[in-house]
């Protein structure tokens, strides 16, 4: 029977080349845009996080990055805690919170669409995080159009 020769892994020990790069580096070029946009539902799944990690990173390239929460994904965009708001129930719960509000911070735009707010989730504008901007259920399909005009990387994030 084979036998294991080889030492058990130990903290700090590294299994892949993560230093090698294989494609160059893509920085926006002048006036370049970017948009993200987010059609799942928070904490029921990675993308949600992923891609807002990937929005962070296309705007530290240097794209003038926007996202865009619509359907399920306005669960993203609304202020949470427990037992009041801000206050981090367990490690991550506010992942979400804090990645939107960094991105901002760093010059980001964040769009949240009232219709499904309200309509379809039972929030009004107040539930928001500060500094996401409600929009008319009309200007989702607008925003997309002005980003595809400007030529602009699109980053369509769905899980439902």
């Amino acid at each position: 029977m084979p036998t294991v020769k080889h030492a058990a892994h130990v903290k700090g020990d590294f299994f892949v080349d993560y230093e090698e790069k294989v494609f160059e580096d893509i920085k926006a070029l002048p006036g370049e845009k970017a948009l993200v946009t987010f059609h799942t539902v928070a904490f029921e799944g990675s993308i949600g996080f992923v891609n807002l990690l990937q929005a962070t990173r296309l705007q530290r390239k240097g794209y003038e990055t926007s996202i865009l929460l619509y359907g399920p994904g306005v669960t993203l965009g609304l202020q949470r805690g427990f037992p009041t708001l801000g206050d981090e129930a367990f490690p991550g719960h506010l992942n979400f919170n804090n990645r939107i509000t960094a991105f901002m911070e760093a010059g980001g735009k964040v769009y949240a669409c009232r219709f499904a707010l309200q309509a379809l989730y039972g929030h009004g504008e107040p539930s928001l995080i500060p500094g996401i901007r409600a929009i008319n259920p009309l200007d989702v399909l607008d925003l997309k159009l002005i980003h595809t005009r400007a030529n602009a990387f699109i980053l369509d994030t769905w899980t439902l």
